[in-house]
C-alpha cells in the first residue's frame, strides 16, 4: 500500500469517528488516485468498508445519546433515560 505511513496502525474498532473518518478520507483518495496495484487496491477497499462501518456505529451511539436526553420545563437537560426501538 503506497503511503503506508498515513494509515494508522489502530485497530478500526479502536478508532473514535474522528480517527476513522480521516482515515477513510485517506483510504477514498488512494483509491481515486488510482495509482495501487490491484492486491493493495482490494485490501483499502476492505478497509475502507471497515472504516465506513465504524463511523456508522459511532453516528449511531451518538444519535441515541442526544435522543435519550430529557429536558426540563425550561429546555434545560435533566439527565438521559433508556432509549428503545433504535
Amino acid at each position: 500500500m503506497q503511503d503506508t505511513d498515513a494509515m494508522t496502525d489502530t485497530p478500526v474498532t479502536e478508532m473514535s469517528f474522528e480517527q476513522a473518518m480521516s482515515e477513510l478520507e485517506k483510504v477514498l483518495g488512494q483509491l481515486e488516485r488510482g495509482d495501487v496495484a490491484l492486491d493493495e487496491s482490494i485490501a483499502l477497499y476492505e478497509r475502507g468498508a471497515a472504516l465506513k462501518k465504524r463511523c456508522e456505529e459511532k453516528l449511531k451511539e451518538a444519535e441515541e445519546k442526544v435522543a435519550a436526553i430529557t429536558l426540563d420545563a425550561d429546555g434545560a437537560p435533566t439527565g438521559t433515560k433508556p432509549v428503545t426501538g433504535l
